[in-house]
């Protein structure tokens, strides 16, 4: 199996973790650190921030190297008191909450045209196990889009209107990218 991981800034805890381990390599603009045991490769790329980089880079690490899976692995802010304290949780769907094409069409903000509704599903069977294999694990919704949110207002914002656990810069493009190459 090949799992590819989505890194935007937080590099210093993946190399914390493997270290001496990875091969580093440099391909098409991106720093791609491999590792590989008996049972996997794991091949991590960092992308930088942001939607675009994101997707880029994981359209990228799907046409390169063909992964099973993608982990979009970083930290992100908490929308509710819960969340705003250190936890691990797992993205059961996303919300691109600055993609808004409501003018021209009517539909509601953070909605693209293949979804029924602004939520974009991550894969429901990778979520099951992962819950399965970690049951303290919170399935949540993120708020994603290319604005870090520091404002205790916006956070509240963000949870009523789509009642999203946390928030961050990536999961968007990389989930949406992920679903279309199925």
């Amino acid at each position: 199996k090949t799992i590819g991981m989505i890194v935007a800034v937080e590099i210093k805890a993946v190399l914390d973790r493997y270290g001496s381990q990875l091969e580093e390599k440099n391909v098409a603009g991106y720093r791609i650190l491999e590792y590989k045991t008996d049972k996997y490769n794991l091949v991590i790329a960092k992308c930088g921030a942001g939607e675009i980089a994101a997707a880029g880079c994981t359209q990228f690490i799907i046409s390169e190297y063909k992964p099973d899976m993608i982990i979009n692995f970083g930290v992100v802010g908490g929308l509710t008191a819960e969340m705003a304290k250190t936890k691990t949780c797992v993205v059961e769907k996303v919300v691109h909450y600055d993609f808004d094409t409501s003018a021209v069409d009517n539909w509601e903000v953070g909605r693209y045209a293949e979804y029924p509704d602004p939520y974009i599903p991550t894969n429901s069977d990778l979520l099951h196990k992962a819950i399965a294999i970690n049951p303290e694990l919170m399935p949540v919704i993120c708020a994603s889009a290319d604005k870090f949110i520091a404002d205790p207002q916006l956070k509240a914002n963000l949870n009523k209107q789509f009642g999203a656990h946390i928030c961050e810069m990536e999961a968007a493009g990389i989930v949406l990218i992920c679903n279309r190459n199925n």
